[in-house]
């Protein structure tokens, strides 16, 4: 009898165990989770380390506010004397606005952190819960000022027009004259003005109809607000995606215009409006069709205007001036590549910048394999080069014509993705790096241009904000952050490297991201948060990029994680960018291949039989790409919003680095993952948001049917009504579902 019982005791013993086992097990992965969604607020874990500068009427002082909401100080800091004080005595603002309120101000410092000088300085206009108000800062006097009605709220705010490309963008509002006497707008296809002082609308187009019509977006008022200048866009030739909102009672359908690869442009026409006449002046823009159009300015005095042209492929820039009372038009610079012109992802007065009087302008250009900054009269006769180097020139922060100088970005140290400030003579001579700490450095110049704000960080550097001459030299330290917080969580500094890429000699860098409670002695499954775009960078470089917040939170459930700017992306040479030019698709899988396989070589706690990967936009292209062009390297990749296709890609994003498709069909098909569905291995999750305008539900829908076709099992999740940028509840859930795949099939524990 008792050796019946042996069996049920050992079971019983056993199932004791197990459950004690699981539910350490559930402890340690509840811990991890909640982890987890602690670095997902990352940014709200840092304090302090960044001061928006106001400048005041000298051009030189400014203030800030500081330690908001609880106790806010809004600081004076004069540079010339060196000087930081608070600006107003809180005590005394306090116990003037307690009678007016009713009741102790909100707070224990200022009650506000922004405000208006009124009467030279001397008085500031600023509001508390809802009621606006008047102090004189002689005397601390306070006065209610009378609260504007609804009907004069609503005339002097401008109105949203139409919504922004993507949900989670600023819709397009509008245009404010420099007089500030009319607001352009633009409704049932055609313009319209509506005066702020007594809020009539007037129409000032009658030609509009759908599918070509006047668009705010881009519009251009004249000095005197008499003239506006805009454009007519034509999509009638454009094609049609469907957009289908499931969640109404009853399904709907919207087209929305979407340029694919290869397919129909839609087609700009600038024209000048006389707001008094009606009359409109169209502008040559040539004959060219296929081309995006940007009007970049009037001139001081509105007897010229300024527009600039991309052809469809990116190969051509020209920068054109306009007569205003004609519409004749005359190119005065153009610019050409061999492959794509330099700044595809910056607007174009990110890489031009006119002088005050439009005498001249200075222009940045690739066409020496290296960005750097040229000086051209306005009638566009190249006056002399200023920068020269093996580095990038990364954008222009100032022009001080009155002291001759040009202070801009670039990466020209030894650590070649370092950003500092820098500056040169207008006359080329007198090469000066102003900035030294580590990292990146953000510019705020004063409009003397005597001195500037710089805050500067690296990834493993809290921000701190320093004031400094013109010339470089530190006058004081204004802020530091405070990361106690983070901290308090065990945060683990991410760690820099350099590798080389797949051809063996290029050198690779990039961030590697550990849990807080790494241990050498463990292994790690691996995940590279990957995005490889060719118009930009991905690794995070300074302590407040939000592109450090999905790694390093990833990283908190037991993962390595790492982010690599491959081949392909910018801020680098012509040469290293150039790599992409109608090989997108053929060499960013490799690199990561090469820059993982390097790192698993001398850190033997990473896990080579348990890859993931994952990313954005782009990022989820070499998902697919990498999950079946290296399937016996990766094991699990997750793909949001992905195009597996490029002809489902639209034009602006793809035909610069790969041509039209018509012209370049073998790198088209070599490009495409659809045909290679067959050699999938691992596991792989398809998200996709069913309103996305970026990448279409129906990329998603081709990759389904070649899985399928291949017999291949994959997973899917829809996110209903969402688009590129999943917002609110879906946002979370489609985290949640991230975190979940990648714990689930590369067991971090």
């Amino acid at each position: 009898m008792r050796k019946k019982w042996i069996p049920v005791l050992s079971f019983i013993f056993l199932a004791f165990h197990l459950a004690i086992f699981l539910s350490a097990e559930e402890q340690e992965a509840s811990r991890r989770e909640k982890m987890y969604a602690r670095y997902l607020d990352y940014l709200s874990l840092i304090k302090g380390g960044d001061v928006r500068a106001h400048w005041m009427a000298d051009k030189s002082s400014f203030w800030y506010a500081e330690g908001q909401p609880d106790e806010t100080v809004i600081y004076k800091v004069d540079p010339r004397a060196n000087t930081k004080e608070a600006l107003f005595d809180s005590e005394k603002i306090r116990e003037a606005l307690k009678p007016l309120l009713g009741h102790e101000p909100p707070y224990k410092g200022l009650p506000f952190t922004s405000f208006a000088f009124i009467d030279g300085e001397t008085s500031i206009k600023f509001a508390v819960e809802g009621k606006r108000f008047i102090c004189s800062l002689d005397t601390y006097r306070m006065k209610p000022v009378p609260p504007m009605s609804a009907e004069e709220k609503a005339r002097i705010t401008p109105r949203p027009v139409h919504e922004g490309f993507f949900a989670s963008t600023p819709p397009v509002m509008e245009a404010l004259s420099r007089d500030g006497e009319w607001f352009l707008g633009a409704e049932n296809h055609n313009l319209y003005i509506r005066s702020t002082y007594d809020g009539r609308c007037q129409p000032l187009t009658g030609c509009g109809v759908k599918d070509y019509e006047w668009n705010v977006s881009g519009a251009r008022w004249s000095p005197d607000g008499l003239k506006v200048t805009a454009m007519k866009v034509d999509t009638r030739e454009v094609l049609r995606i469907p957009i289908m909102h499931w969640l109404k009672i009853t399904e709907e359908v919207e087209y929305a215009p979407y340029a694919k690869a290869g397919g129909p442009l839609p087609r700009h026409e600038v024209y000048i409006v006389d707001i008094l006449s009606r009359e409109t002046v169209r502008v040559d823009l040539g004959g060219e069709s296929d081309q995006t159009v940007t009007i970049l300015s009037w001139n001081p005095d509105g007897s010229a205007l300024y527009i600039g042209l991309t052809d469809r492929e990116h190969k051509k820039v020209d920068v054109l001036t306009v007569d205003p009372e004609t519409g004749e038009s005359k190119r005065i610079l153009r610019e050409l590549s061999d492959t794509f012109v330099y700044g595809i992802d910056m607007p174009p007065l990110q890489k031009m910048k006119f002088f005050e009087d439009f005498s001249k302008f200075l222009w940045i250009s690739e066409r020496d394999g290296w960005a750097h900054i040229y000086l051209y009269d306005i009638q566009g006769n190249l006056i002399r080069r200023l920068t020269q180097g093996a580095f990038p020139v990364t954008g222009i922060v100032a022009l001080d014509e009155k002291g001759g100088w040009v202070y801009f970005r670039a990466h020209a140290e030894e650590r070649i993705y370092d950003t500092h400030l820098y500056r040169i003579g207008l006359d080329g001579r007198k090469f000066q790096r102003l900035t030294e700490a580590v990292g990146q450095h953000s510019i705020q110049f004063a409009p003397s241009y005597e001195y500037f704000l710089d805050t500067h960080s690296s990834i493993d550097r809290p921000p701190a904000v320093e004031l400094r001459s013109a010339e470089g030299t530190p006058l004081r330290i204004l802020a530091k952050a405070n990361i106690d917080r983070l901290k308090e969580l065990g945060w683990r500094a991410p760690e820099e490297f350099v590798v080389k890429a797949d051809d063996g000699t290029t050198d690779l860098w990039g961030v590697m991201f550990k849990p807080h409670d790494f241990d050498p002695d463990k292994k790690y499954p691996v995940l590279d948060y990957i995005y490889n775009g060719p118009q930009t960078t991905w690794v995070p470089r300074s302590f407040r990029d939000g592109r450090i917040i999905r790694p390093l939170a990833m990283a908190q459930l037991g993962f390595i994680t790492f982010v690599v700017d491959g081949r392909g992306t910018a801020q680098r040479s012509k040469a290293f960018q150039d790599v992409v030019y109608k090989h997108f698709g053929q060499h960013e899988i490799p690199d990561h291949k090469a820059v993982l396989s390097q790192l698993a070589g001398s850190r033997p706690y990473l896990d080579m039989d348990r890859v993931g990967i994952f990313g954005g936009s782009w990022g989820v292209y070499m998902t697919i790409r990498a999950m079946v062009t290296a399937p016996d390297f990766f094991h699990v990749g997750v793909a949001t919003n992905p195009v597996a296709d490029h002809y489902d890609h639209m034009a602006y994003a793809i035909e610069p680095y790969m041509g039209r498709r018509q012209e370049n069909k073998e790198a088209y098909e070599k490009s495409s993952s659809l045909k290679l569905a067959h050699k999938l291995k691992g596991k792989l999750l398809l998200i996709h948001s069913t309103n996305d305008v970026n990448a279409t539900f129906s990329a998603t829908m081709k990759m389904c049917e070649a899985l399928i076709r291949a017999d291949k099992p994959f997973d899917l999740l829809v996110l209903p009504n969402q688009d590129h940028h999943p917002e609110g509840k879906s946002q979370r859930y489609w985290l949640d579902a991230v975190r979940r795949y990648f714990q689930e099939h590369l067991n971090p524990e």
